[in-house]
This record gives C-alpha cells, sequence and structure tokens, in this order.
C-alpha cells in the first residue's frame, strides 16, 4: 500500500507531499488540481509502462507541464504586500514524482535535454530516478538508482553494481531494467506498479464498447473503457463473489438482477422488477450502464494493489450514490482505492467510511495545496539530490 505521494512542479502542484490510507478521497472546488494530482499519479504509472515521456507529449511538452509560477512563495506575495514575480532560479527546471510504498520507495525527475538529438528539443529526459528501502531515503537504504545513461544496483554484500549504462532519456529504468536475475528490486515494484486500474468517465453513448456483445474470455479485471464488462460479471460468478454480486445490484436497483447470456458471444441481461423481459446493455439508461461497470469494477476477483476511480458519480442519479461509496468501501478492504469526486453526496457518504482519508484540496496564487496541512503537517519526504 502507498503511505505517501509526492509531487513538484506539475501544472498547478509546486510542491505537494501527502499521507495515504486504504480509503482516499480526493475533494476540493472547480480548478482547485483534483485532475492535476490524478494526472501525477497516472504519470507515475506510465513510468512503469515506458510511456511517461509520451504521455507528456500528449499533455503538451514538459514546458506545458511544469509549475508556471515563481520558484518560492513568500509569505509577502500571499499577503499581496509583495508582487508575484519570478527570481533566479536556485533549483534544476525539473518535474518530480515519486511516492513511499510498505518496503519501498521510487522517484522519477525529468528536466530539459542539454543536447537534444535534431528536432526534438522538446522532448523532456529522465535525469535521475532512486529506489529505496522505506521508510526514509538515506545513502544506506538506497537500493537502485539511475543517472543519465547509467543504472546501478546494490548487492547483498552493500557493493554496487552497475547493470546498464546505455538507457535511451525516455526510458524508464522501471521498464527497461527489470530483470528476475539482475534486478530482482525493480522487477517487483514494476510488476505492481503496472497492477493499479484507472478508471476514469466510462462510455454510455450508444457506441460505447460496454453496451455491444463480446466473445467472452476469462476477465479477473474489467478493462478501463469497460469493453469486456460481460465477462468481468461472469467472471465474478465463476471464481468471485457472486451473493456481492447480486447484492450490490439490489442494494443500487431494488429487486432487480443482473445476468450474462452466454453463447457465441457474452451479452449482459438486466432484469427489473415489472418487466416482461431482460434488458440488454445496449438498452440500459446511460447511469444504469455505468453502475454495473463500477460494481464489475469494484468487486472483481483479483484486486490491484491500487484503484483509481476519477469522478465515478459522472451520469448516475444522486439517490445512487450512497450505494456506490458502500461498494467503494468495501472495495478499499482488498485494494487500496483513491476516489476523486466533487459530489456532495458521494463526499458525505465516503467521509462516513471507516478510514477515509478525506484530502481537500485549494489554491491560493496558483498553487495547489491540502486543506489545514500546515508546513509541519506533511509526511517526511526527501528528494534525492540530482
Amino acid at each position: 500500500m502507498l503511505q505517501t505521494l509526492a509531487v513538484a512542479n506539475y501544472r498547478s502542484i509546486r510542491s505537494l507531499v501527502t499521507p495515504l490510507g486504504s480509503l482516499n478521497l480526493i475533494t476540493g472546488a472547480n480548478g482547485s488540481g483534483k485532475s492535476n494530482l490524478y494526472r501525477a499519479l497516472r504519470l507515475l504509472a506510465e513510468a512503469a509502462q515506458g510511456g511517461i515521456v509520451s504521455s507528456l507529449a500528449r499533455e503538451g511538452g514538459l514546458s506545458s507541464t511544469l509549475w508556471a509560477g515563481p520558484e518560492t512563495i513568500s509569505r509577502g506575495m500571499k499577503k499581496g504586500t509583495v508582487r508575484v514575480e519570478g527570481s533566479r532560479r536556485h533549483e534544476p527546471v525539473s518535474l518530480r514524482l515519486g511516492f513511499l510504498g510498505d518496503t519501498v520507495g521510487y522517484s522519477i525527475e525529468l528536466g530539459i535535454p542539454q543536447t537534444p538529438p535534431a528536432g526534438f528539443a522538446g522532448d523532456p529526459e529522465i535525469k535521475l530516478e532512486s529506489v529505496w528501502g522505506a521508510p526514509t531515503l538515506r545513502p544506506t537504504s538506497l537500493l537502485a538508482e539511475r543517472r543519465g545513461a547509467h543504472v546501478k544496483l546494490r548487492g547483498d554484500d552493500g557493493e554496487w553494481r552497475t547493470i546498464g549504462k546505455d538507457l535511451l532519456p525516455f526510458e524508464s529504468m522501471l521498464s527497461t531494467m527489470s530483470d528476475p536475475e539482475r534486478a530482482p528490486e525493480l522487477l517487483n515494484l514494476r510488476e505492481e506498479v503496472r497492477s493499479w486500474c484507472f478508471y476514469d468517465h466510462f462510455r454510455a453513448d450508444a457506441d460505447a464498447p460496454a453496451r455491444q456483445s463480446q466473445v467472452g474470455t476469462f476477465t479477473p479485471a474489467l478493462a478501463h473503457d469497460g469493453r469486456d464488462l460481460a465477462a468481468a460479471l461472469q467472471s465474478i460468478r465463476a471464481i468471485g463473489d457472486g451473493e456481492a454480486l447480486d447484492a450490490a445490484v439490489d442494494d443500487a436497483f431494488p429487486r432487480a438482477t443482473v445476468s450474462v447470456s452466454i453463447g457465441d458471444r457474452f451479452t449482459v441481461l438486466f432484469e427489473q422488477h415489472g418487466l416482461l423481459r431482460p434488458l440488454s446493455a445496449a438498452e440500459l439508461s446511460d447511469g444504469t450502464l455505468r453502475y454495473l461497470l463500477w460494481i464489475a469494477a469494484l468487486l472483481t476477483p483479483r484486486p490491484p494493489s491500487l484503484m483509481i476511480l476519477n469522478e465515478p458519480e459522472t451520469s448516475l442519479h444522486p439517490d445512487l450514490l450512497p450505494a456506490l461509496a458502500r461498494l467503494v468501501e468495501k472495495a478499499s478492504k482488498r485494494s487500496q482505492v483513491w476516489v476523486v469526486s466533487h459530489a456532495s453526496r458521494m463526499i458525505a457518504a465516503l467521509k462516513e467510511a471507516k478510514g477515509c482519508n478525506a484530502i481537500t484540496l485549494s489554491k491560493e496564487l496558483g498553487e495547489t495545496a491540502i486543506d489545514g496541512q500546515g508546513m509541519l503537517g506533511a509526511p517526511p519526504w526527501k528528494w534525492p539530490e540530482r
């Protein structure tokens, strides 16, 4: 489980370190930085997939995603007695992302290339990556480090050995140097991060993948776009908790049931009290279809270590949100869960859940901050020195 998330110089986040729990609720007004915190976590996941630089490119490149304000914000700036303006920089221009888990910590730093290939001056490059043993980063706890093109790993005897000398600027050591023999620590970390599941705005239009019949294959985890909904529901019945599935449907839609027609193709069938025939996924309302997608995602028989839900209330009637919150709370007993939301009923219901870590974001002078977190309220965190 992640204990801490740290982000520096990403969009509206100049510097933020937040503690995490098993159930994390991210709230705040529009424009406070909820989406930026979500994107930062997604970028961390892209490091393990080898796509962090291309993901930044899709966001407009490093120059578009870097913090646009001054390097430091003084009390005078916040009070309005000092003009907000830039000054001489003391730190390298870089975007930093990191997390601390139960056993290891990881950080990655991206910056401006010194000698970019012809035509690729806008591409950021990975300057530094570090993996260390929990709970704190110090010279003796460092397990693996990448500087430029070189990767070194600390052996069981405490001695360093170089395992790579030719990493390209856009290649993460997690995606390229994870080897079960040479670097089992990197392999374990990579596989854990790759297991993270992100669910962001399921489609529910007429051509949505979830509305289509599909060839069914064993599906222990719902795809991010819900294209395998029928197979995921059937997998829950086959190897998961069918009773929990029935209870979740009944909680949201009293006396309704969900089944799967199994033939050449799998089809979702929704039976509702009072109707003479079941409805297929193609006939369901947007809200009903999305709720079934959330049921399939949250009741997965192979729960990931981390599940991130971005605005799950989209297209749902407010009366469904307490039932969805109960489903999320149950999922947090098996996976660490993040929920980014601005729906008042969803927020109120989740805050009543035992152990909910509610994080409210706000913005001052363009900078995202955590409400109520003073300078001494943040968890301890130290960035590796470049």
